[in-house]
Formats: structure tokens, sequence, C-alpha cells
């Protein structure tokens, strides 16, 4: 070993990367050490590697990929890293203040698993004239932002004008037949009546007349597969095909009630087995 080779573990201690990420790091191809012994494999760094070691334990510490972190070290002025980094945090602070909100409302786990699901009942729901987008993200961002686009476009100066008004709870379909965290294919709709007008990125449909096992929910979101669980068991107990996609209503706002009062409709259609 050379006066200019430093151990992988005073390296270590040096920028406090622990030895495990280090080795991750030589792996990727992301920080490999000056010098290893041919025969044990010892890593030993060179004193040029200090300084992206730190700028390394800095981006990590900040969340980005070790993709990121490569191309930053190649360097890559990082200016739509750091956008995007920054979006993903302010989506994360959030969801914290939610989790927040939700834990301090329910502050012991039995309390935390509290919600009321109403009995399975089968509804026959006419059809509905509706507005809506669809597209594909995760729930919470799409939802989100759909329903504020839809709510704009129904309550534009045209249509105040033209006396549209809304028929009905927002609502969400899913089309997806597997749950999808990242790539959701969602629809965003608002029933409505009157002459309504919309732009081009906004649909006009009626949603078709179905036949439904409807479980309404009440209390946070997070618990809603509580009643998708409901719904399920009682097709099977009654001899129900279940068909996509299931529709759920929400009957107040997020931003106006607590977590416990909220209220949501499970439907999802059916086709009975006769």
């Amino acid at each position: 070993m050379t006066i200019d080779q430093i151990p992988i573990g005073t390296f270590s201690r040096t920028v406090y990367l622990t030895q495990k990420a280090l080795r991750l790091y030589d792996r990727k191809g992301l920080l490999v050490p000056g010098a290893k012994d041919p025969i044990t494999g010892y890593r030993n760094y060179t004193i040029g590697q200090l300084e992206a070691a730190v700028r390394i334990r800095t981006l990590a510490g900040l969340g980005f990929s070790l993709e990121e972190m490569k191309a930053a070290l190649d360097g890559d002025d990082g200016v739509d890293m750091v956008e995007r980094r920054l979006a993903a945090v302010r989506q994360e602070m959030a969801h914290l203040k939610k989790v927040e909100e939700v834990l301090r409302a329910r502050p012991s786990l039995q309390e935390l698993f509290a919600m009321s699901l109403s009995e399975p009942a089968i509804k026959e729901i006419p059809a509905l004239r509706v507005i809506s987008r669809r597209e594909k993200g995760t729930y919470e961002d799409v939802c989100h932002r759909l329903i504020g686009e839809l709510m704009a476009a129904a309550f534009s100066p045209e249509n105040r004008r033209n006396g549209v008004r809304i028929a009905g709870p927002v609502m969400m379909l899913c089309h997806d037949e597997e749950y999808r965290e990242a790539d959701a294919d969602i629809e965003v709709a608002v029933p409505v009546a009157g002459r309504v007008s919309v732009g081009e990125e906004v649909e006009v449909k009626t949603l078709p007349q179905v036949q439904v096992v409807s479980v309404l929910h009440t209390g946070p979101y997070y618990n809603l597969n509580l009643a998708y669980g409901r719904i399920l068991e009682y097709a099977g107990a009654h001899d129900l095909a279940l068909q996509g996609p299931d529709r759920e209503l929400y009957y107040n706002n997020p931003q106006e009630v607590p977590p416990e009062e909220l209220r949501t409709e499970v439907q999802y259609p059916i086709l009975r087995a006769d």
C-alpha cells in the first residue's frame, strides 16, 4: 500500500459512508477504489476520491438515485434532476402531512383501523351523463388533478351562463384488472345536467346503466380496500360475477372534513350467474 492509498475503513470514517455503501458504489461503478489487493480483494481509495465520495454522500442524503448520482459525477449540471427531485419531495411532504393528520386523529391501533361499512346492497344505477378525463399515473396525483380540472370546466363562464349544474358526486373509475401503483388507468367523471361546453381535453359521455354491488364506507381512504373485500365476500356468497370498471363515489371533500368522516361509496358492476 502506497502513501496515497487509504484503507476502506479509514476512508469510510473520513467521508461518513459505511463500508457496505462503499462496496455498493464500487459494484455500480459509481466510486471504484483506486486499488484492490489482487489476492484478498481488499479495497483502498485515493486522496483524489475524497471529493467524489463527499458529493455522493450529499446526493444520497438528498434522495437522488444511483443513476442520477452517476450522471452528476459525469458532469451533468443536474437542473432537470433537481426539479424532478423537488417535485417528488413536495409530493412526499403532502403524503406525510396526511399521514400526520391520520395519526393525530387515531392515536391507537384500534382507532386506526376503526371504520364503518354498510351492508352490501345490489343497486340499479341509471345511465349517467358526465364530463370525464382518463389518464395513467398514481391515484393520488391523477384523481386530485383531474377533479380540479373537471370542476373548472364545469363552472366555466360559458357553462355558468348556460345553467349547467353538477348532478351527482364526483367519481373515479378504475380500468385496471390489478392494483398498479405508478401507472394506474384512472378515469374521473362528474355527472352534469344542462348544455355543457368543454374543451377538447375533456370528454362528454354517457356512462351505461349498470347493476352493482354497493358498499358505503365511512373513514379514511387507506381503508377502502376493506369495502372491496366486503363486496368480494358478498359476490362469492351470492354467485355474482364482478366486472369492471369499478367506481368510487366521493360524497365529501377531504379538504373540508377529517379522515374519519370521509364518505365513499364503492360500486362494483355485476353479472348474475344465470
